[in-house]
C-alpha cells in the first residue's frame, strides 16, 4: 500500500531525484555499495568504510594463565549461553546476559566487551549469536513495516516509533520517501516533529540515534539504504563530536570494523550544520562556542583519518572550523527565528542541493 504525498510539489524534489539517480548509477557501476566477501579486508575503502585488516594486532587469552583465567572462564560462560540461545532459537539482550550473574560479571562493560570479542573472533554479527541490544533510537515519517512477531508498525503518526531491537526480523517495509534524514540529537528530532516537518516535507523519513548511535539504529539505517536506495543526509552540530557521529554512520567505527559491511552507508551526505553556514547565515557570534582543547584534539584526529582524503569538501569545512576555533549547535539557528530550521534551512538545503 502506497502513501499519498502531502508535502511540496514534485518540482521541489528535482535535485533530490537527480542525486538519487547518481547514487543508483554508482551502484550499477559497483562503486556505491560494498560488495560481499570476507570481513578481513585490506584497510579502508570508500565504498565500505573502516574494516578489519588481516594483519591487525591480536590478543591471546590463556586458560593456564593466572592473569587471564577469569576472563577465559567468562568467555566460556557466555559462549555456553550463546549456544543455548541458538539451539532454542531464542534471543537475549546484553543486559539479560549480565543479570544472569551480575556478581560474577561485575559490570555491564565486561559483558559488552566479551560479546564484541566473541563476535569478532567468530566473524559473525552479534544478531547471528542471538544477542540483541536494547534500542535507544527513534524513527518517524513515511514508513511502514511488520515486526518479527507480526506487529504492524506505522511510523507516519505524530509521535516517534522506537527503533526495533531485532532489525533482521522486520519485513514488508513500505515507503514513498524521497529521502532519509539522520538527526544527531533527540531534542532537535522532537522539535522537527513538533514543527510537523515530516508532513511538510513529505514523503520523508527521520531517524535519530540520540547522540552516538547504538547498533540497532545503525542497522536500521543500513537496512533502509539496502532496501530503498534513497538519499540519506545527516543533520549534526557543527562541532567535532557531531562530525564524529556522522562518520560512524557513514564509515563505521574501529570497535565494530569487523562488521563494517553490515553497518556502514558510505552514500550518506553531510547536510548541516556546516561550519561555512555559520558565516553565510550571519549566525550571531554570541551563540557560538569556543573549541575546547579536547575538541581541537578530536578535530585533528578526524582530519588524519584515511576517509578524509576521499572527502575534500569535508576537509575544507573542518579547516574552517579549526581556523575559526568556534563551534555551533543546531539550536543556534533558533536565534534567526524559532522555526528557522524546519521552515527555511532544511527546505532550502534539500531543494538546492546544499549537501556535501
Amino acid at each position: 500500500m502506497a502513501f499519498a504525498p502531502m508535502g511540496p510539489e514534485a518540482s521541489f524534489f528535482a535535485v533530490l531525484d537527480q542525486h538519487r539517480a547518481a547514487l543508483l548509477a554508482a551502484l550499477r557501476r559497483g562503486g556505491g555499495e560494498p560488495a560481499g566477501g570476507s570481513h578481513l579486508a585490506s584497510g579502508f575503502e570508500d565504498s565500505v568504510g573502516l574494516q578489519m585488516v588481516s594483519h591487525c594486532t591480536t590478543r591471546k587469552i590463556k586458560s593456564d594463565s593466572s592473569k587471564s583465567i577469569k576472563n577465559f572462564a567468562l568467555i566460556l560462560k557466555i559462549l555456553s549461553m550463546i549456544y543455548k540461545l541458538v539451539q532454542s532459537d531464542t534471543y537475549a539482550t546484553k543486559r539479560d546476559i549480565y543479570y544472569t550473574d551480575s556478581q560474577l560479571f561485575g559490570n555491564q562493560t565486561v559483558v559488552d566487551n566479551i560479546i564484541n570479542d566473541i563476535s569478532c573472533m567468530l566473524k559473525m554479527p552479534r544478531r547471528c549469536l542471538h544477542i540483541l541490544s536494547t534500542s535507544k533510537g527513534l524513527l518517524a515519517g513515511n514508513l511502514r513495516y511488520i515486526e518479527e512477531d507480526g506487529t504492524k508498525v506505522n511510523c507516519s503518526c505524530a509521535t516517534a516509533v522506537a527503533v526495533p531491537s531485532n532489525i533482521q526480523g522486520i519485513r514488508n517495509l513500505i515507503t514513498d520517501a524521497k529521502f532519509l534524514i539522520i538527526v544527531e540529537k533527540d531534542a532537535t528530532f522532537q522539535r522537527l516533529l513538533d514543527d510537523n516537518f515530516c508532513n511538510k516535507m513529505s514523503p520523508c523519513i527521520m531517524v535519530t540515534g540520540k547522540g552516538v548511535p547504538d547498533l540497532n539504529t545503525r542497522l536500521l539505517v543500513k537496512k533502509l539504504w539496502d532496501t530503498f536506495h534513497i538519499p540519506i543526509f545527516t543533520l549534526v552540530d557543527a562541532d567535532p563530536h557531531g562530525i564524529e557521529i556522522m562518520c560512524i554512520y557513514k564509515y563505521g567505527s574501529m570497535s565494530m570494523s569487523f562488521e563494517a559491511h553490515n553497518l556502514t552507508v558510505p552514500a550518506i551526505r553531510w547536510l548541516g550544520i556546516l561550519p561555512s553556514d555559520i558565516k553565510r547565515l550571519n549566525i550571531p557570534k554570541d551563540t557560538l562556542i569556543p573549541l575546547t582543547k579536547r575538541d581541537q584534539m578530536k578535530l585533528d584526529s578526524i582530519l588524519k583519518r584515511p576517509y578524509v582524503t576521499c572527502q575534500p569538501f569535508w576537509r575544507k569545512e573542518m579547516e574552517i572550523m579549526a581556523d575559526s576555533k568556534m563551534k555551533a549547535e543546531i539550536q543556534a539557528l533558533t536565534f534567526l527565528s524559532s522555526d528557522y530550521l524546519s521552515r527555511v534551512y532544511l527546505p532550502n538545503k534539500l531543494k538546492f542541493g546544499g549537501w556535501i
